[in-house]
C-alpha cells in the first residue's frame, strides 16, 4: 500500500507530503490542487505501462494528457524541474525530472529507489534501476478512472486480454474487462453473500445495490472484436440497450467493474465517483468503495460530494473500515493566509474533528439564508 505521496514544484504546489491511507479521500474547491494529486501518480504509470525503458517522464499519453514542461513546473517557485516520490509499505522511490519549457517530456535527472542513488541513469525500467521493484510495478498496474467517462454504446470495443486488465481512464475497456473475465472469481473479501463468486454475477450484484434491479447481459458480436451491453433495471423487463436505461448506469459500471476486479494491493484511483448518481446512490457509492478498501484494494477517490463522505463516514461506524483505515484531505487554492491543505480525521462513530471553511459546508450556508423565515 503508498502510505505517502511527495510532490515538489508540480503544478501548484511549491512542496506537499501528503499521507495515504487504504481509503483516502480528496475534497476541496475547484482548481485547489486534487487533481494534480492524482496527475503525479498517473504520470509515473503512463510512462511506466507504455514506455517500459523509458529514461523520460512522458507527459502525454493515453492515460493524461498535460502538455508541455511549462505546463506541469509551478510557476511561482518552480524553474525546469519537478520532484515525484512514493513511499509504500516495503520501500520508497523518489524522483527529480528536468526539461527545457518546450518540451513534452522530462528526463530523469535523478532517482532515489530504496535509498540508492543514480543521476542521470542510461538504463531504467519502469523508471526504476532495480528490475523486480514491487513498487514499481503497483503502480504501473494501477487503474485510473477519470470524471469524463464514455456513455452509453451501441457495441463496446472487445480487446485482448493484456489491454483489458485495467478498464482505463474514460472506462472505455469495462465492458471488455468484463466479458473476458466473467468467470473469474473475485475477491473473498469483497464477494457479495448469496451470489456466485464470480465476476459477471459479482458486478451485476453490486450494480443492483446503487440500482434497484439492475441486470446485465455481455454478448459478443459474431465474427467481430466487439461487445454488446445489455442493461435492464427491473426483473420484469427484457434488457434493453445502454441509451434507454440511465446515463448513471453506464457511468457507474466502470467503477464497479474495476474495482471488483482488483486484487489485493491493487491501486484505484477514481475521480468523481457520483457523477450521475442519486443522492442516495452516491451515499451507497462512499460506502461501497469503503468496502472495497476494507477487502485490500488501496482507494483513493477525488470528490465534491458530501453524500460519497458521509457514505464513508457510515461505514467507519459501522466497523466495515477502520477509522485509521481512513484519511480525509481538503484541498484550498494557493494564495491565502490558510494552510494549502488540511486532514481532518474521523473517529470510530464516523465523526469529523474539524470542519474547515468550505470543507462541505455549502448545505449550512445555504440554510442559513431561511433562517428565521416564517413558513
Amino acid at each position: 500500500m503508498l502510505t505517502r505521496l511527495d510532490i515538489k514544484h508540480f503544478k501548484c504546489f511549491e512542496l506537499l507530503k501528503l499521507p495515504l491511507a487504504p481509503l483516502t479521500l480528496l475534497s476541496g474547491s475547484n482548481a485547489s490542487g486534487k487533481s494534480s494529486v492524482l496527475q503525479a501518480l498517473v504520470l509515473l504509470h503512463q510512462t511506466m505501462r507504455e514506455h517500459e525503458w523509458s529514461t523520460r517522464l512522458m507527459l502525454n499519453g493515453q492515460a493524461v494528457r498535460l502538455g508541455t514542461v511549462l505546463d506541469v513546473v509551478d510557476k511561482v517557485h518552480g524553474r525546469k524541474a519537478i520532484e515525484i516520490g512514493v513511499v509504500d509499505d516495503g520501500g520508497s522511490a523518489h524522483w527529480t525530472f528536468t526539461g527545457e519549457r518546450a518540451e513534452m517530456s522530462m528526463a530523469v535527472e535523478t532517482v532515489v529507489a530504496d535509498g540508492a542513488t543514480e543521476a542521470q541513469p542510461a538504463t531504467l525500467r519502469h523508471l526504476v534501476p532495480a528490475l523486480d521493484s514491487a513498487l514499481a510495478q503497483r503502480i504501473r498496474d494501477l487503474t485510473y478512472i477519470t470524471a469524463e467517462r464514455v456513455g452509453p454504446r451501441e457495441v463496446y470495443p472487445m480487446e485482448d486480454r493484456q489491454v483489458t486488465r485495467v478498464v482505463g481512464p474514460q472506462g472505455e475497456h469495462a465492458v471488455s474487462l468484463l466479458h473476458w473475465g466473467r468467470d473469474e472469481v473475485v475477491l473473498e473479501a469483497l464477494a457479495l453473500k448469496g451470489v456466485p463468486p464470480t465476476r459477471l454475477r459479482q458486478v451485476e450484484a453490486r450494480m443492483r445495490t446503487l440500482f434497484p434491479g439492475c441486470g446485465l447481459v455481455v454478448q459478443q458480436v459474431p465474427q467481430v472484436n466487439a461487445v454488446t451491453l445489455g442493461l435492464r433495471t427491473s426483473d420484469d423487463t427484457d434488457f434493453h440497450r445502454p441509451i434507454h436505461v440511465g446515463f448513471g448506469l453506464t457511468q457507474i459500471l466502470p467503477i464497479v467493474v474495476a474495482a471488483v476486479s482488483a486484487r489485493k494491493n491493487d491501486l484505484v484511483l477514481v475521480e468523481n465517483p457520483e457523477v450521475h448518481l442519486h443522492p442516495a446512490g452516491q451515499a451507497l457509492m462512499g460506502m461501497f468503495l469503503a468496502e472495497v478498501a476494507a477487502a485490500g484494494v488501496q482507494v483513493i477517490i477525488e470528490t465534491h460530494s458530501d453524500h460519497v463522505l458521509n457514505g464513508i463516514r457510515r461505514a467507519v461506524k459501522a466497523g466495515t473500515l477502520k477509522k485509521d483505515e481512513t484519511v480525509l484531505h481538503f484541498f484550498r487554492q494557493r494564495g491565502t493566509d490558510a494552510e494549502q491543505v488540511v486532514t481532518p480525521t474521523l473517529d470510530e462513530n464516523g465523526n469529523i474533528d474539524v470542519w474547515p471553511e468550505g470543507f462541505f459546508d455549502q448545505f449550512d450556508k445555504d440554510m442559513n439564508h431561511f433562517a428565521g423565515w416564517e413558513a
